[in-house]
């Protein structure tokens, strides 16, 4: 889930910036020390999205930087079970397929890709035996995020497929159509017939 915080943090600015601006020093230092960083607490940033307030900078004896007491916000994304998450198909492995999330890749196991017997193809994708439905990378999907681990850092992301709504997006578009075809059959099997006029 993307969420959108406020951070008070001492801000080290590196001697190459000292020639800008002080707002755009700092700015540029946030950019380029929180982009991409990851915590456990915050989630993974995604990006800085304003600075609010910057204090007179200090110099601390042996560091040639500058440190700049901050105000800044920082747009983030952090894992939560449950969520329902969009993705691409990056890579299929004879183990499952690898999903980027945006903000970090998702692993999705083969036994989690679909509701069928799954193989993988010398084609590089996944099949499914009954179904015939097909995974390959570039794909467009719709996952559940049903495991987080954060044991090496960043947190590894085990999803699934396996329910109602999620896959493929042209699994889930091909199901849709299916239930409005079904519900129309039932309607019209459930309309009274009419009858003809007698003369």
């Amino acid at each position: 889930m993307f969420y959108l915080i406020e951070v008070e943090d001492f801000i080290r600015v590196e001697p190459k910036l000292f020639g800008l601006p002080t707002k755009e020093a700092v700015e540029t230092q946030l950019k380029e020390t929180y982009t991409n960083h990851f915590d456990k607490d915050l989630g993974m940033v995604v990006a800085v999205a304003e600075v609010l307030n910057i204090e007179e900078g200090i110099i601390i004896p042996g560091d040639g930087a500058a440190y700049y007491k901050s105000v800044f916000k920082l747009v983030v994304w952090k894992p939560e079970m449950q969520e329902l998450t969009y993705g691409i198909i990056t890579e299929i492995t004879n183990f499952g397929a690898f999903i980027d999330l945006g903000a970090i890749q998702g692993m999705i196991h083969i036994s989690q890709t679909m509701d069928d017997y799954v193989s993988f193809s010398k084609t590089n994708s996944l099949i499914g035996k009954s179904g015939k439905k097909s995974l390959k990378k570039g794909d467009e999907c719709i996952a559940r995020i049903v495991a987080v681990s954060y044991k090496l850092g960043e947190p590894k992301i085990g999803l699934t497929m396996r329910q109602p709504g999620l896959g493929k997006i042209e699994w889930v578009e091909e199901e849709k159509r299916k239930q409005k075809r079904a519900v129309k059959d039932i309607e019209k099997a459930s309309e009274p017939k009419k009858k003809g006029k007698k003369k």
